[in-house]
């Protein structure tokens, strides 16, 4: 049986906030896998899960570009916070923003591609930046986001200049109407976005693997219930159409106004902007999802480098 140790335990409370003696208990049962004792407290109705389990720890920025009918996001990782205050860093990942608005979010070819005003490319500014700045940094992932007509509206949440921040949103409408209103449509959304979080525009949009995890969830949940089959069957299904209200942006309570479905919101809006409205699509990048930063004791690390340890 894998050891079950006290920064495994903080770690799952953590992703949880369940007590410890859950978290140490819920270890237990699943041999110390952490994402199966996740589950294991969801269904034990002991953690909120998924809320805090997203929590991240990478530094660096989030680039926003937007013109038009075509947005992109850009995500550049530094090793400090302190980084994303250099100047030098943000200019840079605006300009690769804006790059990749032109040349796409193909990661090789945007490493490559020409640096305006420099001598070489996005990889070798990268580098010489790196030289510069004195600390380690990595073009993580570029995407792009288009629509034939219409607009494609860009946020960018809690920036700390122009285009760049945290976590950064587009979204996609696809209409003939009244860009300007578009553009204001198209915001609020975004705003709503970087809120909640959706995972998918629909929920032909979910991961299978999503959906099946949940259905798992709800099955062990509604079976401790003791009640029949046939009820069991109908609760796991119950279960399974509120995960996706919650997850699916269209079918998300809009936090503008806290009572329409974005969906119908979008449906609405025809009216205003003159021409049917069609919400196409989503992007959005919060600084460091899925990285797992090592933690590090500061203090020692002083030690170590001045050779007292």
């Amino acid at each position: 049986m894998a050891e079950i140790t006290a920064s495994l335990v903080k770690e799952l409370r953590e992703k949880t906030g369940a007590g410890m003696m859950d978290c140490k208990k819920a270890l237990n049962e699943t041999n110390g896998d952490l994402e199966a004792a996740v589950d294991w407290l969801r269904t034990k109705g002991l953690a909120a899960a998924a809320k805090k389990a997203g929590r991240v720890a990478a530094e660096g920025l989030i680039g926003v570009a937007v013109s038009g009918t075509k947005g992109a996001l850009v995500e550049v990782n530094s090793e400090t916070d302190f980084v994303a205050k250099n100047e030098l860093f943000q200019s840079f990942v605006r300009t690769v923003t804006e790059i990749a608005l032109e040349k796409g979010d193909d990661l090789d070819a945007l490493a490559n591609a020409a640096y305006p005003g420099g001598s070489g490319t996005v990889s070798e500014q990268l580098t010489q930046n790196i030289a510069n700045i004195g600390e380690n940094q990595s073009l993580r992932r570029a995407a792009t986001l288009e629509v034939s007509q219409g607009v494609v509206a860009g946020y960018v949440h809690n920036a700390i200049a122009p285009g760049i921040g945290k976590i950064g949103v587009l979204v996609a409408l696809e209409s003939a109407g009244d860009a300007a209103k578009l553009e204001a449509l198209g915001k609020q959304i975004a705003m709503h976005v970087a809120a909640v979080s959706p995972l998918a525009l629909d929920e032909t949009g979910i991961d299978p693997e999503v959906l099946e995890r949940e259905r798992a969830i709800a099955a062990e949940k509604a079976a401790a219930s003791g009640k029949p089959a046939e009820i069991v069957e109908k609760m796991v299904e119950g279960a399974l159409r509120k995960f996706k209200e919650e997850v699916v942006l269209t079918s998300q309570v809009f936090v503008i106004d806290g009572k329409t479905k974005v969906g119908d919101v979008v449906a609405q809006a025809g009216k205003d902007v003159g021409a049917p409205v069609a919400l196409k699509g989503f992007l959005r990048f919060q600084l460091g999802e899925g990285i797992e930063k090592q933690a590090s004791d500061f203090a020692a690390e002083v030690a170590a480098a001045a050779g007292t340890n």
